[in-house]
């Protein structure tokens, strides 16, 4: 059964949206607030329907959160309909963009063709001797499974999303305060950096996955 998440804070909507993706044969989490929905990331999904306008925040930061972790589809479905909010929606990585009202079997139908476009997606990873499977969020060494914490994984996911890419340290804090949801400073990346190779890396005090480019920032 495939998992859709649901961000709408209109409860009358979300009643009637849980109803319909559950009849045509979906499970289906909801939240109301981007709080509840960045929380809710923890767990698998297959597809995320966000309403933009939210009560203490807005489904951009949800998409972009979504886009750096579990990277699933992602549909607006919201009452913003001009042009500069399409746009945003579409930039950041949105796969689909409806607009309220909306048709109940046309949004079905969208959701379908995301789906199936979705399972093209690349998403296991090999990079020397690790195994990165982020549809299931597992890490692997040596084949052997080696668990990350939520701040290690995603820190994990903003570099292979960046690969041969130069991440200054002010990048990498700007990606996990979006990702996190929460205040991550100079001090805290550093400690998150050095847990993150001691799992990962051979040698530590040498990393070759997880370099560091002196006086810039780092390079996976």
């Amino acid at each position: 059964m495939q998992r859709i998440f649901l961000v709408e804070d209109d409860k009358t909507i979300a009643k009637n949206l849980t109803q319909l993706l559950k009849s045509e044969g979906f499970a289906v989490t909801h939240a109301s607030t981007q709080i509840a929905a960045l929380q809710g990331l923890k767990n698998n999904f297959d597809l995320a329907v966000i309403d933009i306008s939210l009560p203490d925040g807005n489904g951009f930061a949800i998409c972009t959160a979504i886009k750096q972790t579990i990277n699933i589809p992602v549909i607006f479905l919201t009452a913003l309909a001009d042009e500069a909010s399409v746009v945003t929606g579409l930039n950041i990585g949105a796969d689909d963009y409806i607009t309220k009202p909306f048709r109940p079997r046309e949004l079905i139908a969208r959701i379908k063709s995301a789906l199936r476009k979705s399972k093209n997606v690349e998403t296991i990873f090999n990079i020397e001797n690790l195994i990165i499977d982020t549809a299931s969020g597992i890490v692997k060494k040596d084949n052997a499974e080696i668990f990350l914490s939520a701040l290690e994984y995603r820190l994990l996911l903003v570099f292979l999303n960046n690969k041969g890419i130069i991440l200054t340290r002010n990048r990498l804090l700007d990606e996990l305060w979006d990702v996190a949801g929460e205040f991550v400073n100079d001090n805290t990346l550093t400690v998150y950096i050095k847990r993150l190779r001691e799992k990962i890396e051979n040698n530590p005090a040498a990393p070759t996955i997880i370099k560091t480019i002196r006086g810039v920032g780092y390079k996976l």
